[in-house]
């Protein structure tokens, strides 16, 4: 077994934690679940599949959840992997993972690892991100959406295979996540334009590509609303080829590329009608209508 633990957020994961877990398993035996009290067989799964279930009330927050997982779980490992429930890694890293992991000199404190998006059974996106890191020198940054592991001190490296995001609910399902996930993106996109939080934009220790995105990021934060939504999908679908890779394909560019960003800044626009450019009317009006204290 590697000298290395991971951490698994859950709530309502029952058909898809068991595939996760599974494919550790042939690496370490310290696989951590922090559930937020779910309510179906989540917990059952996972225990019988050796892993520790903790449990913490969620905050709507991804950060917050994790980092009290950082803080509260009973990891002795040098190494720590995030997981999402609906991830999985494949075989080939498993392999990659085994092999590599017991040689990483004593500068190197986060990996590097390749992420393959499905969206109706169709690979649609692949992004590199910072997912297994020392413990201790590594937290997840406090942002309400795409929030990043960031390193205090060391380099990475990049390991080449990859692992897995296929969730097997369905489309309707993926829809009511997004419009829950879309206030959170618009606070995130507020946050850059009026510092809501005010923290600092983190854009480094965080991976190259993802840096790369982050810049982006704020470059998309500043371009007008909607427009920005439609280029986004017609650089996606478009100039980077899309519409060669089938219909799972256009699904995933339209909805997450167009349709999602369109919603964000519908509510970008509900929140600036009401409140106009004042950082401190925006936080009021978002505690009070979509309850969510930033």
């Amino acid at each position: 077994m590697l000298d290395l633990s991971v951490i698994i957020l859950t709530y309502n994961e029952e058909i898809h934690i068991g595939r996760c877990i599974k494919s550790v398993l042939s690496l370490t035996d310290k696989i951590y679940l922090v559930d937020s009290f779910s309510k179906d067989k989540t917990t059952e799964i996972a225990k019988s599949h050796g892993a520790k279930v903790f449990e913490n009330k969620w905050e709507n927050n991804y950060a917050r959840q994790f980092n009290w997982g950082l803080d509260n779980l009973p990891i002795q490992t040098r190494w720590v992997l995030r997981l999402d429930a609906d991830e999985y890694l494949s075989e080939e890293l498993m392999k990659e993972i085994e092999k590599r992991l017991p040689l990483i000199d004593s500068e190197t404190s986060g990996i590097i690892l390749n992420r393959k998006q499905n969206c109706f059974n169709t690979w649609v996106h692949s992004l590199e991100l910072l997912r297994i890191f020392e413990h201790g020198n590594g937290r997840c940054e406090e942002r309400w959406m795409d929030e990043h592991i960031v390193l205090e001190s060391g380099k990475t490296q990049k390991f080449e295979n990859y692992f897995l995001d296929h969730n097997l609910n369905n489309f309707g399902w993926w829809i009511a996540k997004h419009n829950g996930y879309s206030i959170r993106e618009a606070i995130d996109l507020l946050d850059l334009e009026f510092n809501l939080t005010g923290q600092d934009k983190v854009i480094s220790g965080i991976g190259v590509e993802a840096s790369e995105k982050r810049k982006k990021k704020l470059k998309y934060a500043k371009s007008p609303l909607f427009w920005r939504a439609f280029a986004y999908f017609i650089y996606r679908y478009i100039f980077q080829l899309g519409f060669i890779n089938g219909r799972g394909q256009f699904v995933w560019d339209f909805f997450q590329g167009w349709w999602y960003r369109s919603l964000v800044d519908a509510k970008i626009l509900e929140i600036k009608q009401a409140c106009g450019n004042d950082p401190l009317k925006i936080k009021k009006y978002i505690l009070e209508v979509y309850k969510i204290d930033i």
